[in-house]
């Protein structure tokens, strides 16, 4: 069964798309089958690989409203490994509709039930707020990876959806567990960049991924090529550092190590 997990932090502009799209990328390229599932309504990681969403016909916007089954939505990449279930705007408008239901907080998860056999890792792109469609994905994840911007306000509204990923745990997902905090868009020449890595590490410890993504021109172009930066610019700082936290995702979402942070968590 594959590993879910969703991507998430409710502040904008932290490289929440970035690392969906490239974690799922050196995933597939490391021989894992991937899913990338698109639950943004901006539908920055359906262009992100290069799709152009005025020519689908149908994406997650029906899947979600029950419309049509995720496997007749699904689209595979020129990438290896690596298929993609696009979105497009019109999803926020399934949120109203969905709160009339009583499986307003659980769709996705059944959604993710349907297919999770078919694939190693199905990579979650949330939208950067704590609304409905962010809690279905957190109800339908295992994992969740939060990303970091390194700046004076980064760890603004961290709280809050800690307190959320608290209360969903004890109501809806008790399985669902903090993989790492991922710091981003560091440029760790300043000296702010470095007092706040040091205080991410002080408040969220071991949880921390090992590797720090940076401020990088050549990430940043990649999506307007509609590519991952693995294919945009390999050798780039940016690729390297995606492609090392691939490994540490992968080490960190074996049964042994898995089965570590649960301990953890427990004591």
């Amino acid at each position: 069964m594959a590993e879910v997990i969703a991507i998430t932090n409710q502040k904008g502009g932290v490289g929440k798309t970035t690392t969906s799209i490239n974690l799922a990328y050196y995933l597939a390229k490391s021989g894992k089958k991937t899913l990338l599932l698109d639950f943004d309504p901006q539908g920055n990681a359906t262009s992100g690989l290069g799709v152009d969403k005025s020519t689908l016909k149908k994406t997650m916007v029906e899947v979600f409203a029950g419309d049509t089954p995720i496997n007749k939505v699904l689209i595979k990449t020129k990438y290896a490994g690596l298929v993609l279930a696009p979105t497009v705007p019109q999803l926020a408008n399934t949120e109203v509709k969905l709160h009339k239901t009583n499986k307003k907080f659980t769709q996705l998860k059944k959604i993710v039930s349907e297919i999770a056999k078919d694939y190693d890792y199905i990579i979650i792109d949330c939208p950067p707020s704590l609304s409905l469609l962010t809690v279905n994905a957190l109800v339908a994840a295992d994992y969740l990876i939060l990303p970091v911007q390194t700046e004076f306000y980064a760890l603004e509204g961290v709280g809050q959806l800690l307190e959320t990923i608290t209360l969903l745990k004890k109501a809806m997902n008790p399985h669902l567990k903090l993989l790492g905090v991922l710091p981003t868009m560091a440029d760790e020449r300043t000296a702010l960049t470095k007092q706040v890595l040091i205080e991410i590490r002080k408040y969220f410890k071991d949880k921390v991924f090992n590797v720090v993504i940076p401020r990088n021109v050549r990430l940043a172009e990649a999506p307007s090529h509609g590519a991952p930066i693995g294919v945009y610019d390999r050798f780039s700082k940016g690729a390297r550092a995606y492609r090392k936290m691939s490994e540490e995702v992968i080490e960190r979402t074996t049964t042994k190590n898995a089965k570590q942070m649960t301990k953890k968590e427990n004591k």
